[in-house]
Parts: structure tokens; C-alpha cells; sequence
């Protein structure tokens, strides 16, 4: 019997990979190292971020910024780059 494509709605399975993605980020706030500077020039703020769809789109994208290391990688909102573009509109996530 076929369900179709999973939706990505089965929030017990989110919260497991959000908790696992999370120790991927390259810039946590949390980290004695955190700039102020990056404050601003989060993953979720710039042009090359795409988000998912689903629930895990809420804090989670693709990094399509071809320079960057991340490039084809999911990233975390809050995460960041040297390869930060603002976006045009200003908008965030």
C-alpha cells in the first residue's frame, strides 16, 4: 500500500533532527567565539537561503550560495557564513 511522498509531519522525527542538526551549525550564539558582528548576517537573512518545506521549514534551509562551503548543505536559521548577502527586501527566514 503506498502512502504517498512523506509530508514531513511527524514532529517526534523533527524534533530528533532538528536536535541532530543543531550540532552541525558553524556559528552558535551559545560558543564562547560568537561575534556580534554575525548577529546580523544569519543563514535565515540571507538572498542564498532557501527554506524547507514543511514544519522543519520553519528553522531550517538551503544554502544555494555557490562560494560558499555550505552550498547544497541545510543549514540552520541562526547559522552564518562569510558568504552572507542581505536580502533585498529585508526579510528573515
Amino acid at each position: 500500500m503506498s502512502r504517498g511522498p512523506w509530508t514531513g509531519n511527524d514532529s517526534g522525527h523533527n524534533d530528533l533532527v532538528h536536535e541532530r542538526w543543531l550540532r552541525l551549525v558553524n556559528r552558535s550564539t551559545a560558543t564562547p567565539g560568537y561575534r556580534d558582528a554575525w548577529y546580523d548576517a544569519q543563514c535565515g537573512g540571507c538572498e542564498f537561503w532557501v527554506a524547507l518545506s514543511g514544519k522543519l521549514g520553519r528553522d531550517w534551509g538551503a544554502c544555494t550560495q555557490a562560494g560558499s562551503g555550505f552550498d547544497g548543505r541545510v543549514r540552520f536559521e541562526h547559522d552564518g557564513c562569510e558568504h552572507f548577502t542581505t536580502r533585498a527586501d529585508g526579510s528573515f527566514g
